[in-house]
């Protein structure tokens, strides 16, 4: 077989394209053929909605969309919005009021033409607008851009920019599982499901994908970044598709699920969020959301059905992103106290949402000297079972196994709803166990435990809220404490990892002290109120309790605070 990586400068890897000729990348397909594609999507939503309304009225599920979508316009209006919308749903409700009453068939009919109406609204709104000059556009802007902004500060001197001493793959470490999943990118449909933690995540995910020599993959990306003009044209350009947070009815929910299920059918390479938003606390996500994720379930099915011998087989592949911060951390922090403690939690609006402030922190993230972390886990398939690198599902023994059984009853492919729930609930379940598993602790997630953790620890009687309420001396940590609790966490650590129960980065191996300096130096850089820092004393405290807890957060789940 041809090499896979080609040597150079440095003795870096350069992965070569899985599949050369972009013509034959299914997302280009997909766009090609985008209108007959939209009506497959509008035809099996319509066919799902009408068996999923059986029994109900159907003009109620219109009468509440209409009403629903009417209210997010007023209560939730966004810029991306279409100019049309107000026009679109008068228009919808003056024909439910309109609507024939005396002929039942003429009701349903009128009924089902007003939903495939919305529902192609709605396929039209979801739908990317990948175009391939723009791909490759984008993708030379942030290879490029990036890595330039890399050696303008770890190079000095203005010809920096220009060269190619530090690329990305200094700055964000790929790691895991990648050569088995370029095989497997040849063999199969590719779903991946990453951790949630930035609105970065779109953006790096989409150069991690192109790094590893894949073809594009699309994604759901909420409609709330396309507001922001730089995202809304890289996210268009790397392949995302929109996701509009605020439409919670039925008819929006099933036509995005169908948009999911037919493209992994189309065979186009997948990337979902499955917590769904970005996580609000920090910690790694163990309640996932279901509905994108029974996709992957329903077209493997739909795959057997067409071709039970030859069948395209879905693969799952959890990544997990680590960050030494995150720039949204003190609205997202904010924003789960507020709902974890309504009334008793005053919430302050410190979110980013222009262009202006996007390209700020960039330019201030890219040149500091924090990494990133982006962990390939196995691969497994959609019942949650790992898999070898030719694609073959294995038993817990190793050995291989028939999956088209999951969906067998009397020797036929059948489709069964609630069993399909429950095989997406040990999916979910499983997706989870690999996050923590392939979760690389760093530096600055180990110290911001350490200090919150130990700060909990000396005032017991305090619940969260007063715990985040204390004054600053209350908060001050003597140095030599510290490092000692902070060393016999590292080796429960070093000792997990051993057990295959998580994973940590290099630089979290080496001198205890330089270890804490550089975990304290990158937690939070970015913000003005630093999470954990040294006072002049040389103790341990911190400028924000909130911050501090929004990063002590991602280390939750592991039963490190025995060891305290």
């Amino acid at each position: 077989m041809e090499a896979e990586t080609e040597k150079i400068k440095g003795e870096k890897k350069r992965y070569k394209p899985v599949l050369p000729r972009t013509r034959y990348w299914p997302i280009v397909q997909l766009n090609k053929n985008k209108k007959a594609f939209i009506e497959t999507v509008t035809n099996e939503s319509l066919k799902n909605l009408i068996t999923l309304t059986s029994g109900r009225s159907l003009k109620e599920e219109l009468e509440s969309t209409v009403y629903r979508e009417r209210l997010r316009m007023k209560q939730n209006p966004w810029k991306v919005d279409p100019k049309d919308e107000k026009d679109f749903w008068n228009q919808i409700q003056k024909r439910l009021i309109e609507m024939p009453h005396d002929d039942e068939a003429k009701k349903k009919e009128t009924e089902e033409a007003i939903l495939r109406e919305i529902i192609k609204r709605y396929a039209n709104e979801i739908s990317g607008n990948f175009k391939n000059s723009h791909y490759k556009f984008a993708r030379t802007v942030i290879t490029f851009g990036f890595a330039r902004l890399l050696n303008a500060t770890r190079v000095k001197g203005i010809k920096s920019l220009w060269s190619k001493q530090l690329d990305l793959d200094d700055k964000i470490h790929v790691v895991g599982q990648v050569e088995q999943l370029r095989r497997l990118a040849r063999r199969g449909t590719i779903v991946m499901v990453p951790t949630h933690f930035s609105n970065l995540d779109s953006i790096l995910i989409g150069w991690v994908i192109q790094h590893m020599g894949l073809p594009p993959f699309i994604y759901g990306a909420g409609l709330n970044l396309f507001n922001i003009r730089i995202f809304a044209y890289f996210m268009n350009s790397l392949g995302a598709y929109k996701v509009d947070r605020r439409k919670k009815n039925l008819i929006y929910l099933e036509t995005l699920k169908t948009y999911s299920q037919e493209a992994l059918k189309y065979g186009c390479h997948s990337l979902f969020f499955p917590g769904g938003t970005r996580s609000r606390s920090g910690a790694i996500e163990t309640q996932l959301k279901l509905g994108l994720l029974s996709t992957t379930v329903a077209a493997q099915r739909e795959h057997f059905e067409e071709d039970e011998e030859k069948a395209k087989k879905i693969f799952i592949v959890p990544v997990v992103l680590n960050y030494h911060f995150v720039l949204e951390a003190p609205s997202l922090i904010n924003d789960y106290l507020e709902r974890k403690g309504q009334e008793r939690y005053y919430v302050e609006n410190d979110e980013y949402s222009t262009s202006y402030k996007i390209i700020k922190f960039l330019l201030k993230f890219f040149t500091r000297g924090s990494d990133i972390s982006v962990s390939i886990g196995r691969a497994m398939d959609v019942f949650g079972n790992y898999v070898d690198n030719h694609g073959n599902s294995l038993d817990k023994q190793g050995n291989p196994m028939e999956i088209k059984d999951y969906f067998t009853t009397d020797g036929l492919i059948t489709f069964d709803a609630q069993r399909e729930q429950e095989y997406t609930r040990i999916l979910a379940k499983r997706i989870v166990e690999e996050y923590h598993k392939y979760n690389r602790v760093f530096s600055s997630h180990l110290v911001a435990f350490t200090a919150f953790e130990m700060i909990k620890r000396r005032n017991p009687a305090l619940d969260l809220y007063n715990l985040l309420r204390l004054p600053d001396e209350d908060t001050e940590i003597d140095y030599a404490e510290f490092r000692e609790t902070f060393g016999k966490l590292r080796e429960e650590i070093f000792r997990m990892k051993e057990m295959g129960k998580i994973n940590f980065a290099s630089h979290l191996d080496g001198p205890v002290d330089d270890v804490i300096k550089y975990g304290i130096d990158n937690c939070g850089m970015y913000h003005a109120l630093r999470p954990i820092l040294k006072n002049k004393k040389g103790n341990v405290t911190t400028q924000d309790m909130n911050r501090l807890f929004y990063y002590y957060n991602r280390m939750d789940g592991y039963d490190l605070e025995k060891f305290i």
